[in-house]
């Protein structure tokens, strides 16, 4: 059979075609072995929250993704399918986000009863920080940082907004920047709220939550400052440092994307308690 040139085109085109496809199964495959690798090691169920800087642009701004409700409707999901007598760990990469899915998130951590431990690769600023308050502890590798949580109304700092009102006269102040100002302190007291609560919830006395809450909520620092581990645990933070290779592992399968992929990723399978048998009877 004579076989053309035009025929080893097609040919060529066809696989290569498929290369991506192949290579993204790969890629998907290797995280799930990993992740349950892992799961197994710990007896836990592992979630990861995982936000990468699109490779694509457009007008020459690159896109960025953040916490949102995509987020955490599916992060929520996830712990609905995990018995409440496993542990639940949880990777956190992410510049922050949607104060209102961040708070969600931290919220259902809260009342997961078994112990929940948040590691942070790289970096888990902002509403990354917020979820992390909810965990039993917090794992950061020796570079890894963490963030304030002080809201931030479109452009401007809360904090910033509300000092403007604070030290200029009203009569000098515009109807617009004092409207902001409002929001701005609703927003700050909010969180600060939300802060507390967290703490407290988690066991941290009165005055220290109360403290903690009103440094990493407050804008005593910009919002981009970096809270190493060091800054963490002189904050009182329950921070450890012992980090596992398997979690730099699973990050190396996170490449960054040419395209939009899903952020959150779990096994999505109801897990049965650790002391159950197959058959569903204790063991």
């Amino acid at each position: 059979m004579h076989i053309s040139f035009w025929d080893l085109f097609w040919i060529f085109l066809f696989f290569a075609s498929l290369q991506p496809w192949i290579k993204q199964r790969m890629t998907e495959n290797g995280r799930i072995r990993l992740m349950r690798a892992f799961e197994k090691k710990r007896g836990s169920r592992l979630i990861t929250l995982i936000h990468r800087q699109e490779a694509w642009s457009f007008l020459g701004f690159a896109f960025a993704k953040y916490i949102n409700i995509d987020d955490s409707e599916a992060i929520l999901r996830a712990i609905r399918m995990t018995p409440e007598n496993m542990p639940i760990d949880l990777v956190l990469h992410t510049p922050g986000g949607l104060v209102l899915a961040a708070e969600q998130i931290a919220f259902a951590l809260v009342k997961h009863p078994s112990p929940v431990t948040v590691f942070v690769p790289h970096y888990a600023m902002s509403g990354g920080t917020f979820i992390a308050l909810a965990a039993d502890k917090i794992v950061m590798d020796g570079n890894a940082v963490l963030g304030p949580v002080d809201p931030q109304l479109g452009e401007y700092p809360a904090a910033s907004i509300v000092k403007v009102r604070n030290e200029k006269p009203v009569e000098a102040i515009d109807d617009r920047t004092l409207i902001l100002a409002d929001v701005a302190q609703k927003a700050l007291d909010q969180v600060r709220y939300t802060v507390r609560r967290i703490l407290l919830s988690k066991g941290y006395p009165e005055e220290k939550a109360n403290w903690i809450a009103d440094v990493l909520s407050s804008g005593y620092w910009t919002h981009d400052y970096p809270l190493t581990y060091e800054k963490a645990e002189v904050l009182g933070l329950p921070v450890d440092k012992e980090f596992p290779p398997e979690i730099h592992q699973l990050m190396e399968l996170y490449p960054q994307p040419g395209q939009k992929k899903a952020s959150v990723n779990y096994i999505p399978v109801p897990y049965r308690p650790p002391n159950e048998d197959h058959n569903g009877k204790n063991a």
